[in-house]
Formats: C-alpha cells, sequence, structure tokens
C-alpha cells in the first residue's frame, strides 16, 4: 500500500510513502506522527490505523485544518 504525504507547499505535489517504509521507521524510533494528504481515501488511512492496531501498535487518526477553506485539512496519523 501507498500512501500520500501531507503536501510541504499548497501548489506542490504530495510525496508517496510506502507502508514498509513506514514499518521500517518504526522499528527504528518506536513511535512516529505522520502527516497525509488530502488526496489519500478514508478507506486506505482505516487500513493503515488496522494494520498497525492487528500488530499491537496504538494508532490515532485525526484530520488537521490548516486554513478556513473546506478542503484545507490533512490528517494526521500517531502510531504509538
Amino acid at each position: 500500500m501507498e500512501l500520500k504525504l501531507a503536501r510541504t507547499e499548497i501548489n506542490g505535489k504530495p510525496k508517496m510513502i510506502a507502508l514498509e517504509k513506514i514499518v521500517e521507521t518504526l522499528e527504528k524510533d518506536g513511535q512516529k506522527i505522520i502527516y497525509f494528504d488530502k488526496e489519500n481515501s478514508h478507506k486506505d488511512l482505516v487500513a493503515l490505523v488496522e494494520h498497525f492496531e492487528n500488530k499491537g501498535l496504538s494508532v490515532y487518526l485525526r484530520e488537521v485544518k490548516y486554513g478556513l477553506g473546506e478542503t484545507d485539512y490533512m490528517y494526521e496519523v500517531h502510531i504509538l
């Protein structure tokens, strides 16, 4: 599974990250907060949460608004 990371610029394109890369980062750091782009489907993010919960980790998913517009948001996933 590949997901889009949050954009660093408003008009920029989001970078992709593979699930395996997230797993490697967690094994090294132990916990991680990752910001995902609004272009990711909610279904994919729920699958990500379920993947890590099945491994016995705690995962928190929330929507973060950064502007006044309806489409000014990103997803925050905190994996412990």
